[in-house]
């Protein structure tokens, strides 16, 4: 852990400033942005500048509630299951802890291999051992997956994925892992990567159990062609998940079959936007374009439900927030949006950000259940609704 959290915020410099100051080395003291109370949004809009002089502000109800300078591209983040620490996966193979609270950075989570290969980290999942230790399972362009005990910093198992083409084809070539996903049990885990390919964990022994793929038949869409960027489970059915990438597919699968076992057309998938709503059982799909790149589909007869307007917005992630909105973010407009479900209009944003928005996360419990992380460039935001913010405040006086 850093030993010195305190930083001058008022004197520090950026790199389009004239007298730009040296990078911290990564493992000894990190850029944390410390919340400054009621005022951290105003707060944290002087002080970052971007290269185009355009200041990153939200507006509708959104708030910031901190900002996290990761010093390296952010390519994912994750919440844990108890909304006390966010893990985010950088561009140049670390993993970094921070607290939610009040965004302190707690540490870095990176091996001698990690650091050999420098290849982003691409998807990250929080999981329980069988002796229930907290784990973060991780997978990497590298073609790893790895899974790190996080109080002890220590990968506790790793496995190499190579692709799988087939007769043999391939054999032994490192394969990039773009996508992660968790069975609802925790017990099983899916890969998706470069080769069209999903593997299946069992996590309790750390065991392949199947590879998931399309058949050699060119008449039969029973599986992916090209680059596999979002799976994800069910969240009420153990054997069921789906899957989107490249191919502008998404395919539904049953993991006690080989071949998918239905698929619909439309979506261009190119970040983690596949989300279900059990509740409604609705697909949220979002895609790389800049037209219809939101949209909603009947989980059962994947027949589309409809289209959520985001103007030219380019979606790289996407999320279910509640029952009531919807959080999108992406690139070309460059900003995150919150959407409401009924009326499907944007109701507050995150805009004004130099470059893309390639990750996001949703804190689903504890004190700080409804934040949002959002990624730009080296940056990872934090942001807290008012009306969410309101509804405590009311909730704390009642008590």
């Amino acid at each position: 852990m850093d030993s010195d959290t305190t930083i001058d915020h008022g004197s520090e410099i950026y790199p389009n400033d004239d007298d730009t100051k040296s990078e911290p080395d990564l493992d000894t003291q990190i850029g944390i942005e410390k919340c400054k109370g009621p005022q951290s949004d105003v707060y944290q809009e002087d002080l970052f500048q971007t290269t185009s002089h355009i200041k990153p502000k939200t507006d509708g109800d959104l708030h910031i509630h901190c900002v996290l300078d990761c010093r390296s591209e952010v390519m994912s983040c994750q919440f844990n299951n108890e909304g006390t620490l966010l893990a985010v996966g950088l561009n140049n193979g670390a993993i970094k802890l921070y607290r939610v609270e009040n965004g302190l950075f707690v540490q870095t989570l990176r091996d001698s291999s990690c650091s050999l290969t420098s290849l982003p980290v691409t998807a990250l999942r929080f999981t329980l051992s069988t002796q229930s230790h907290c784990h973060l399972l991780a997978t990497y362009a590298s073609g790893y997956v790895r899974s790190w005990y996080l109080w002890g910093g220590d990968c506790v198992w790793a496995v190499r994925e190579v692709e799988d083409y087939g007769s043999g084809e391939g054999k032994g070539v490192q394969r990039q892992t773009l996508s992660l996903s968790m069975s609802p049990s925790g017990d099983k885990a899916a890969t998706g990567g470069s080769d069209s390919a999903i593997h299946l964990y069992d996590l309790s022994t750390h065991q392949r159990l199947m590879t998931c793929k399309a058949s050699s038949s060119r008449s039969l869409m029973d599986g992916h062609r090209f680059h596999i960027f979002a799976l994800t489970f069910h969240p009420e059915k153990e054997t069921e998940f789906i899957s989107g990438g490249w191919d502008n597919t998404i395919q539904f699968w049953d993991t006690r079959q080989q071949r998918s076992v239905r698929m619909l057309s439309g979506p261009h998938v190119c970040g983690e936007t596949l989300q279900i709503d059990s509740n409604v059982n609705h697909i949220l799909s979002g895609s790389w374009r800049k037209n219809n790149a939101l949209e909603i589909w009947d989980y059962g007869s994947g027949q589309k439900v409809t289209e959520v307007p985001q103007g030219e917005s380019k979606t790289y992630t996407c999320h279910w927030l509640g029952q009531d909105h919807i959080v999108a973010a992406g690139s070309q407009l460059n900003m995150l949006s919150v959407i409401n479900r009924r009326t499907m209009m944007t109701e507050s944003r995150l805009l004004g950000l130099s470059s893309a928005v390639f990750a996001s996360s949703l804190c689903l419990a504890g004190k700080w259940s409804g934040l949002i992380a959002a990624s730009s460039g080296t940056r990872v935001w934090l942001l807290e609704r008012r009306s969410r913010q309101s509804k405590l405040d009311l909730s704390e006086e009642i008590k």
